[in-house]
This record gives C-alpha cells, sequence and structure tokens, in this order.
C-alpha cells in the first residue's frame, strides 16, 4: 500500500517496472457475439460502433501504425517509462488462434525497451483455451494481462445491458487463465441500469473472490450512438453525480482485496460523444475525493472484505 488508502497503478508499476507505464490503446478490428448475430445484435447498451476503443483501423490505421504513433505521443510528451501495448476495442480474442497471432505479432520488433507489456481486453465468454494457449506462450516473452469484462455481478443486469454472457462465464474465464499464469484485469460499472448501490459492492465482492490481479471501474456514462442514449432521453436511466459515485466507489474499494490493483477509478470520454454525467469530461479529482473519503470513515482498501 502506498501513502494513499488504496494500491494505484502508478504505485505497482514502479515497483515492478521501476517507472511508470503507459498504454498504448490499439485497434485490431474484432467483433463481438452480441453485435455479430452470434448470440445478439447492437451490442451492451453503453457501447458506441467503436467498441468502447479508438475505431482507428476502421479509418485506415493499420495496427503497426497506431502502435509507432502511439510510442512517439509517449516520446514527445518526455513520459519516462516504456508502453503497454493495449488491444483495446471490442473482444480482441473472438478471432482464430492464427489472426491473434499475426495481431500480437506487431509488437514484436518493440519488446523491451518500448514495449513493456500486452493488455488482450476481451469478454468471458470469447476466451477459448486455443486463445489461451495463444497468449501462454507470448506470457514467456513478456506480461500478458486479460482484461475481463465483468461489469455487474448480476445476471440479470447482464441480460438488461443486453451484455449476454453469464457471471459463471467470467468466473470460468478468471480461473482457466490464472491457470495459464496470465495476469488477469477485472471490469466493473458502477450505475448500470437495475444495478443499485448494493450491486455495487457484490462486484467489488465477487472480484475479490475470484482474486483477479487488478481491477478497472468506472461511472456509467450516456454516448450518443448507442441505446442508452434513448434510454437516458426517455428517463429510464439515471447516472450518478461525482460525489454520489465517490461513495459508492469506497464502498466497492472497502470490499476489494488489499493487494488489488487499481488500474482505474472512473472513466472519461470524448466531449462531442458524451451526453452524461458531464463531470466525467472534466478532471473531477475522484482519486483525490476517494483518498478523503476513505479516510473520513477511517476505512482503506480491503477494510471490508469478506464483511457483507
Amino acid at each position: 500500500m502506498n501513502s494513499l488508502p488504496f494500491r494505484t497503478f502508478l504505485a505497482w508499476s514502479r515497483e515492478h517496472f521501476g517507472t511508470a507505464l503507459h498504454r498504448v490503446a490499439l485497434d485490431a478490428g474484432s467483433q463481438c457475439p452480441n453485435r455479430d448475430g452470434t448470440k445478439g445484435f447492437g451490442g451492451c447498451v453503453y457501447c458506441d460502433v467503436e467498441g468502447s476503443g479508438t475505431g482507428a483501423l476502421r479509418k485506415g490505421e493499420d495496427l503497426d501504425r497506431q502502435l509507432r504513433e502511439g510510442l512517439a505521443r509517449i516520446a514527445r510528451r518526455g513520459a519516462p517509462g516504456p508502453a503497454v501495448a493495449y488491444f483495446q476495442s471490442y473482444s480482441n480474442t473472438y478471432v482464430a488462434p492464427a489472426r491473434l497471432e499475426e495481431v500480437l505479432a506487431t509488437v514484436e520488433p518493440f519488446i523491451g525497451r518500448e514495449v513493456a507489456a500486452l493488455s488482450i481486453a476481451t469478454r468471458p465468454d470469447t476466451l477459448g483455451d486455443d486463445a489461451l494457449d495463444v497468449l501462454a506462450r507470448w506470457n514467456e516473452r513478456l506480461p500478458v494481462w486479460i482484461e475481463l469484462g465483468l461489469e455487474s455481478a448480476s445476471d440479470s443486469v447482464l441480460q438488461e445491458i443486453n451484455r449476454l454472457h453469464t457471471v459463471a462465464d467470467f468466473e470460468g474465464a478468471v480461473r482457466r487463465s490464472k491457470a495459464r499464469g496470465l495476469t488477469v484485469i477485472g471490469h466493473a460499472i458502477l450505475g448500470l441500469p437495475g444495478d443499485d448501490r448494493e450491486g455495487a459492492r457484490r462486484s467489488a465482492a465477487l472480484l475479490a473472490r475470484e482474486g483477479v490481479d487488478g481491477v478497472k471501474v468506472h461511472q456509467t456514462m450516456v454516448l450518443r450512438r448507442t441505446v442508452l442514449e434513448r434510454w437516458w432521453k426517455d428517463g429510464r436511466v439515471a447516472t450518478l453525480e461525482v460525489d454520489e459515485y465517490v461513495e459508492w466507489l469506497a464502498d466497492f474499494v472497502e470490499r476489494l482485496r488489499p493487494e488489488q490493483v487499481l488500474h482505474r477509478l472512473n472513466g472519461d470520454a470524448d466531449r462531442a460523444q458524451l451526453l452524461a454525467p458531464q463531470w466525467s469530461t472534466l478532471n473531477p479529482g475522484v482519486r483525490e475525493k476517494l483518498a478523503a473519503e476513505l479516510r473520513r470513515r477511517g476505512t482503506h482498501q480491503g477494510a471490508r472484505l469478506g464483511v457483507d
């Protein structure tokens, strides 16, 4: 634990890599089974047409160019430390093993000084054993992180938001990934339709119980060109204000394991695409507000682990 009452990604990366790490978001042109008709159409209700990513490949930017430009941006900022090649858009293991190998090979010339780790975002129901075998082989060369979307610990909420996988799918994917020695980062969204403050606590308890190595958590955001936009305009959905979100987030963090690394505490969005909450486009100081709330309570990350 650092001076904050929770374990941050920055502190962890300095401990393990001796420096800060910087993510370079990459779009490999993958898809999702709840978009292509395998399970459904339209994707998750909160997800825009870019699959929560950059849309770079669709715009004609191949992976090599995306990675080189991302590394150049880091260099221009004068930011010390290597990058994490982050395959972000859609479900990156929802491809044939040969395609996954081809995608990951883009990183090969940069392994070492420029790229220190691979991070693969995917759904738990698209993480087959063939994909895990590919990722396990790459993990022998550099750290491979599997970013798995749980989003909510409620199957009914997952159905409501058109996620169309189950909590059991997530639990199985975590176990199979960890059995191969891969690092697992679980994703959760607070304030989803049908999910309340108690739901946030249940999501944290599940992530703690499954022993994921890291956690990304953010507020529900309403983006243009999503199903959630229509629900929000119809009054079916209300988003959390920043102080309310911090209270829920404190509940969440109290129920994690002390050693789990918080890779993200809140989300942001393009101003042109975001409808609500508007604080998501600003710098609301969520990290500082969370630290103050936990100190006010006299608690810290893990303080309520297994209590309720």
